[in-house]
């Protein structure tokens, strides 16, 4: 069976690590499983109720909406911001969380990697983003993790596709999470 894996990157820069690691995540996905990086989470606004609205939500939500309803899962690509999530990821998991009780992320395996500057590689920002994304009604594959120290200088002059420990790493991850949507459709 097909799998769509949605990746959602916390990282708006032209150059961010945690956008190539999705990019090696397509590149190392199964057979039978395809990773989409999803564009445009710059341009979804921030969640407010009053635009939450049928008939006036705004076209880069609906946009996202419509790019996760497909998906049979998701794969979060956090960096660490002080210490916690981004906020273009949060505003992601909070647009998708509604309408409650029936978002895009209800049910669906969802996975949380990412690399970071610190010597833990973004641990918090993660484990924050797996609290939100499970309370936003995703099935939190918990003992799916990989995170990353060290970017900047790890990252620096190699892509983590080229980068034989993290590519046999994410190639794991994403077979493992593909075998979770396999199950969850079965």
């Amino acid at each position: 069976m097909s799998v769509r894996i949605l990746a959602l990157v916390g990282s708006l820069r032209a150059g961010s690590h945690n956008r190539q690691l999705a990019e090696a995540a397509a590149r190392f996905a199964p057979e039978g499983a395809e990773v989409e990086i999803f564009e445009g989470l710059a341009e979804v606004p921030f969640y407010n109720e009053d635009i939450d609205v049928e008939g006036s939500v705004p076209a880069a939500a609906v946009k996202l909406r419509e790019a996760a309803g497909s998906a049979g899962a998701f794969l979060l690509l956090s960096p660490e911001y002080n210490g916690t999530m981004p906020a273009v990821l949060k505003n992601a998991i909070d647009w998708l969380s509604r309408p409650f009780g029936a978002g895009a992320f209800n049910g669906k395996p969802v996975a949380v990697i990412g690399t970071a500057f610190g010597q833990y590689g973004g641990v918090w920002a993660q484990d924050d983003t797996r609290k939100s994304v499970g309370i936003a009604g995703g099935k939190v594959i918990e003992d799916i993790k990989l995170s990353i120290p060290g970017s900047v200088t790890r990252f620096a002059q190699t892509h983590p596709a080229d980068d034989a420990e993290v590519a046999a790493q994410l190639t794991e991850v994403v077979a493992r999470l593909h075998g979770h949507a396999d199950a969850a459709a079965a």
